[in-house]
């Protein structure tokens, strides 16, 4: 169900700041740190070419992976990483250490299947999405690659709650509070909705 885990090849930063960060990154490295499970952060740093590569490939928040730094291996689940805004290229990543039993936040993508199959969506009605990712806690070795929507008999007007969608055991979304709308199928031209606004009218 999920990605494939991967090791990453890192070396430990002795320095740290933005003068060797910027050295870092003219040889083609990303600084990076490793932190949580109760111990001291870890500045690495790792090739550029094989983080974008994971990021390129998907699910990068959603996988573990074991980082090799000379010698001593984490297991690691990436937690966020920002890229230079006008040359869209990797400067920095964070990454959570994790053990059997740390449970950990994560988006996980929500796919839709059987479109061709709802009566809604074939008279013309369109499928309005509320949320593209549901944001989960889990095990750490155990997070969804995606949910599945199945849209087999869904009508005009019909809506998709998180009730609708069987969850993996130990995977629970993080608003717990109301049955939350994932997404409806709306009559031709009707307007779709931003992103979670109105989303509590259509749930009244």
């Amino acid at each position: 169900m999920s990605h494939e885990s991967y090791e990453l090849k890192a070396e430990a930063r002795e320095r740290v700041g933005k003068g060797s960060a910027r050295e870092l990154r003219r040889n083609g490295l990303i600084p990076a740190v490793i932190y949580g499970d109760k111990q001291a952060p870890v500045s690495i740093a790792l090739s550029t070419k094989d983080v974008t590569k994971r990021i390129h490939a998907g699910g990068f928040l959603t996988t573990i992976a074991t980082i090799d730094v000379d010698g001593t291996k984490y297991q690691v689940l990436p937690k966020d990483y920002q890229l230079d805004p006008v040359r869209d290229f990797t400067v920095h990543v964070d990454f959570l250490r994790v053990s059997g039993n740390t449970k950990v936040t994560v988006e996980v993508p929500v796919h839709f299947e059987n479109n061709e199959q709802s009566p809604g969506l074939k008279a013309g009605g369109v499928l309005n999405i509320v949320r593209h990712e549901i944001e989960v806690s889990c095990p750490a070795d155990a997070i969804p690659e995606a949910f599945t929507v199945d849209l087999k008999g869904c009508k005009i007007g019909d809506s998709i709650h998180i009730s609708d969608i069987s969850l993996p055991k130990g995977v629970t979304p993080t608003i717990h509070d109301r049955d939350f709308t994932v997404a409806t199928i709306v009559a031709p031209g009707g307007r779709a909705k931003e992103e979670g606004a109105g989303e509590e009218a259509t749930e009244a």
